[in-house]
C-alpha cells in the first residue's frame, strides 16, 4: 500500500496549512509557489535593525484558526499583542478619535460620535434620523454604501465605514458588499428596522473582556509561512519555489499538472489537488475542466496596493499622535489611506531599539492603479509629506522600504458569496479537487485558515473513500479510472480537523 500523492498550487498561508493538514492527514504532498518564495502576503524584512512586516503585520484573535496554528506549532509561548489599538481618523482637516461604540465604522453611540467631531454638523445631524425611518428594503445582497448610506447618510460611509473596510479590502464602499464585508452588521440588520440598534446589540451580545482583538509573532508575522513549511517538511512534504503550474487537466486517476517554461515543461501527476492561488490564476488552472467556476473567478476583481515604510529617529516626531495611527477617507483626497506607527503599536519593537520609530503608509485603492505606476521615490515621497503635514516632521527617514502588492486585495462586491457558492458547488462536482484562500470566505489569516482545513478535509475524504474501494481482486487498483501501473491509493484520515 502506497500513500496518495497531493500536490497543493500556491505556497501563501491558505496553500501552506492546507499541505500541512495533508500531510499529517498521511498524504505525500508537494506545493508548488511560482515565485522566488513562500508566504504569499505575508512578507518580513529588516529596516533600521526592525523586523517590520512588508504585508499582513497581525491576524485577529478574537478567531480561533490562527492562534490555534501557532499553537500547533509550538509557538503559542512566542505570540505577542498590540500595546495599543486605537486609532483615529484623518476628517475634516484633523485627526480626530475614532468614536467609540462603532463596528467597522457602524455607530451606535450617538454622543461619542458627535464628541468625535469626524462628522460634519449636517452629516452628524443625519444618522438619528435612521432611529425614525421605515425599514429599508433589501434584498440578497446590497452594496455598503446603498445601505448604510440610506440608513445614515452617506457622511457615515464616506468618513467612517469606508477608511475601515479601505483597510482591509483597499475598496469602495459602492461596489463592495455590505453581506460578505460587514456579516455580523449585515445579519443583525435584518432582525432590526434601526441600524444603530442592530450595531447596539452585537456591543451588548460581546463579551464583557473580549481578550485582545490582534496578535503576531516577535519575528513578524512574515516568519509564519516558513514555520508551517518546515513542519511540512519534518512530515515529509515537499515545498518547491519558482515552480509555476501552467495548466491542470484531470487524468485517469487523478490529475496532471504542467509547470516550468513552455520549451522546457515538466510534468507533474497527484492524486488529489488544491488551488490556493489568486482568482485570475485559479480560473485559468479550472478553464479547461471545470470551467463553470473559471468563469465565476474571472468576475473577481482585485485591488492593487504599495506600502511605505520609514524609520526615524524618535527625536524627529515634533507631534506623535496617541494610538497606533490613523486612516484617512477618500474623500479627504490625500495619497495616503492609512498610517501605522508600528514601534507603537507593537512594544516588541521599541524593546529592540527604542531610539527608532517605524511607521508604514498603506497607498492604493481599488481602480487607482495609476496611482502605484510612479517611481519608489514618488510613493516615499507621498508618505514623507503626510508625515510632516500631521506629525511634524522634517528630518529625513534613517532608512526606507517601497513594498508594492500588485493585484493583492480580492475585492468582495456585491453578489460575492453566491459567485462563491457557486465556485464551491462546480468544484464540488470533481472529485480530489478542492480550493482555498482569500479569494473566498474571509481575507483575514484566520479566515484563509479556515478555507485551507476545509479544502484539505475535503480531499483526505475523497482519498479515504477511494481507498476503501481501490482494494480490487489480486491488489489491482479499482475505481476512478486507475490506470495500469497506478499505485493503490489509501489515506490515514484526519481526526478532529475542520477548516492565502
Amino acid at each position: 500500500m502506497t500513500t496518495s500523492h497531493v500536490v497543493v498550487v500556491g505556497g501563501g498561508i491558505a496553500g501552506l496549512t492546507a499541505a500541512r493538514a495533508l500531510a499529517r492527514g498521511g498524504a505525500r504532498v508537494t506545493v508548488l509557489e511560482g515565485s522566488p518564495a513562500i508566504g504569499g502576503k505575508l512578507r518580513v524584512s529588516e529596516i533600521a535593525g526592525l523586523p517590520v512586516d512588508e504585508g499582513a503585520e497581525a491576524m485577529l484573535a478574537r478567531r480561533p484558526e490562527g492562534l490555534e496554528l501557532v499553537r500547533d506549532l509550538g509557538r503559542s509561548g512566542d505570540l505577542v499583542n498590540p500595546g495599543t489599538t486605537s486609532s483615529a481618523i484623518y476628517s475634516h482637516g484633523a485627526l480626530r478619535k475614532l468614536p467609540s461604540g462603532q463596528v467597522m465604522g457602524v455607530p451606535s453611540d450617538l454622543r461619542a460620535l458627535a464628541s468625535s467631531q469626524v462628522l460634519s454638523p449636517a452629516g452628524l445631524a443625519r444618522v438619528p434620523l435612521d432611529l425614525v425611518l421605515p425599514e429599508t428594503p433589501r434584498g440578497s445582497d446590497v452594496s455598503v454604501a446603498d445601505f448604510i448610506g440610506a440608513r445614515m447618510g452617506r457622511e457615515v460611509v464616506d468618513r467612517l465605514v469606508e477608511p475601515l473596510l479601505g483597510g482591509v479590502y483597499a475598496g469602495r464602499a459602492e461596489e463592495l458588499s455590505f453581506d460578505a464585508t460587514l456579516p455580523a452588521v449585515a445579519a443583525a440588520a435584518r432582525t432590526h428596522r434601526s441600524l444603530v440598534s442592530a450595531v447596539r446589540g452585537i456591543r451588548e451580545a460581546a463579551p464583557a473582556s473580549p481578550g485582545p482583538i490582534f496578535a503576531s509573532l516577535p519575528g513578524g508575522l512574515g516568519t509564519l509561512p516558513q514555520l508551517v513549511a518546515d513542519d511540512i517538511a519534518a512530515a515529509g512534504g515537499t515545498v518547491r519555489t519558482g515552480a509555476m503550474v501552467r495548466e491542470l487537466r484531470r487524468r485517469p486517476g487523478g490529475w496532471r499538472l504542467t509547470l516550468g517554461s513552455a520549451h522546457a515543461p515538466e510534468t507533474l501527476d497527484a492524486d488529489a489537488v488544491v488551488i490556493a492561488v489568486p482568482a485570475a490564476p485559479a480560473a485559468r488552472l479550472l478553464a479547461d475542466d471545470v470551467p463553470a467556476a473559471s468563469r465565476e473567478l474571472a468576475r473577481i476583481e482585485y485591488a492593487s496596493m504599495a506600502i511605505v515604510t520609514l524609520a526615524y529617529a524618535a527625536t524627529a516626531f515634533r507631534r506623535l499622535p496617541r494610538g497606533s495611527g490613523y486612516l484617512v477617507p477618500a474623500v479627504e483626497g490625500r495619497e495616503i489611506k492609512a498610517v501605522t506607527f508600528s514601534s507603537v503599536k507593537w512594544p516588541h519593537l521599541r524593546d529592540v531599539d527604542p531610539g527608532i520609530i517605524a511607521v508604514r503608509c498603506s497607498i492604493g485603492r481599488f481602480g487607482e492603479e495609476h496611482t502605484l505606476q510612479r517611481p519608489d521615490e514618488d510613493l516615499k515621497a507621498a508618505a514623507l509629506t503626510e508625515l510632516a503635514t500631521t506629525c511634524g516632521v522634517s528630518e529625513l527617514p534613517l532608512e526606507s522600504r517601497v513594498t508594492r502588492w500588485g493585484g493583492g486585495l480580492p475585492q468582495y462586491n456585491v453578489g460575492h458569496a453566491d459567485r462563491v457558492a457557486r465556485i464551491h458547488a462546480a468544484v464540488a462536482g470533481q472529485p480530489g479537487l478542492a480550493v482555498a484562500g482569500a479569494a473566498y470566505d474571509g481575507l483575514g489569516i484566520p479566515a484563509c485558515i479556515a478555507t485551507a482545513r476545509a479544502a484539505a478535509t475535503r480531499v483526505l475524504d475523497h482519498l479515504a473513500h477511494r481507498g476503501e474501494s481501490d482494494h480490487g481482486s489480486d491488489g489491482q487498483a479499482q475505481g476512478q479510472g486507475s490506470q495500469p501501473g497506478d499505485p493503490l491509493h489509501d489515506v490515514v484520515g484526519l481526526p478532529g480537523e475542520e477548516p492565502r
